[in-house]
């Protein structure tokens, strides 16, 4: 994948936050108030798909057109699922789809099926491929970078790391890795490598369970964990070794649980990837295609290339890391999460430690 910047992202996040309301396309020719709009989730095993991103791109899009519809469907990890579903909407005339692959190259037909009907698509955080009209995430890159630096600084610059990579059919998982290994690469030994089928914890628990077996805990300096559920399953399969001193743990998505794991020091870090700046910009984006708009005019401020189609126009965000000192001014600042949402009862001290009293 390659990118080139036309635009400042600082300055489309500004323009999103200050932006009025807009009237919309209509069913049969853009211009009109209303027409619908269809979201396609990959599943529910990631918490962020249900808990933060489909309310904030249904608020956002009834604040950019209030005559518009949304219909949803999750596809719970099913590729056969998300196809009907997809299927399903273009039959009842859906306008616009936004869609967050189950399987980037699977769904590639069904981004054609869509392309033919004269439906737009949007990818949403994984990049499809096929014909898409547009592509709205976070610069997958740099989720890899921050994750690379954090294990190598909390990893002392050196020693032995075992890496759990996303799921191999997703096309984010092949970037997360790729930034991280930019860093990380003849610097840090890599003693095993797995792909954790569907983003599962289960998956994790069981790679991270042979890993454990076939080296040692004492062999294993670091885990680079590609999001939060992976890490949740790494995490579980240490203890369930009987290890009491884990090693470093990254992580993705800024889960609520991988937040308390940071401040109780079983995890090392997280990435923030601020929901409701996405949210807006995939809102943004298929409401400007709805009504007929050149969105390399309208809202993108980058291209990137996908493997059947170049020059897709973009939104890339910026992520930020977040380890235990970082809380308070990325989470909590940004009203994610409240002090006591993440300060239970049980983990009041370790907040106190960690400068999160309320």
């Amino acid at each position: 994948m390659r990118t080139r910047t036309r635009h400042i992202v600082a300055a489309l996040v500004a323009g999103l936050m200050t932006m009025s309301l807009v009237a919309c396309g209509g069913e049969d020719e853009a211009g009109t108030d209303s027409y619908t709009i269809g979201l396609l989730l990959p599943n529910r095993v990631t918490p962020r798909w249900e808990k933060w991103d489909k309310p904030l791109i249904e608020q956002r899009l009834k604040e950019l057109c209030p005559g518009c519809t949304l219909v949803y469907a999750n596809a719970g990890g099913d590729v056969d699922r998300q196809r009907q579903q997809m299927a399903s909407m273009i039959t009842k005339g859906v306008r616009v789809l936004i869609l967050d692959p189950a399987d980037s190259k699977a769904m590639r037909s069904s981004v054609q099926e869509a392309h033919n009907a004269g439906a737009s698509v949007v990818a949403y955080d994984r990049l499809a491929e096929g014909p898409i009209s547009g592509y709205v995430s976070f610069d997958g890159a740099q989720v890899g970078r921050l994750q690379g630096e954090a294990l190598l600084k909390a990893m002392g610059g050196g020693g032995s790391v075992v890496m759990m990579n996303g799921d191999p059919v997703s096309a984010n998982a092949t970037w997360f890795r790729k930034g991280a290994m930019s860093v990380i690469e003849g610097k840090l030994k890599i003693v095993r490598s797995y792909d954790t089928v569907a983003w599962s914890t289960d998956n994790a628990h069981a790679n991270m369970s042979a890993a454990i077996a076939a080296l040692g805990s004492d062999r294993i300096g670091g885990v680079l964990a590609a999001n939060d559920s992976i890490a949740t399953g790494v995490i579980s399969a240490f203890k369930t070794a009987g290890v009491r001193k884990l090693p470093p743990v990254t992580g993705q998505d800024a889960d609520l649980d991988a937040v308390q794991r940071i401040v109780k020091g079983e995890q090392y870090m997280t990435v923030y990837k601020p929901f409701a700046a996405e949210a807006a910009a995939v809102a943004d984006m298929a409401v400007a295609l709805g009504r007929g708009e050149d969105v390399r005019d309208t809202t993108a401020t980058t291209t990137v290339d996908s493997a059947t189609t170049e020059d897709i126009p973009a939104v890339l965000l910026t992520p930020r890391a977040v380890t235990v000192g970082d809380i308070k001014q990325t989470l909590v600042k940004d009203g994610v999460y409240t002090i006591e949402q993440i300060c239970t009862r049980k983990l009041r001290p370790a907040c106190a430690q960690a400068g999160l009293s309320p």
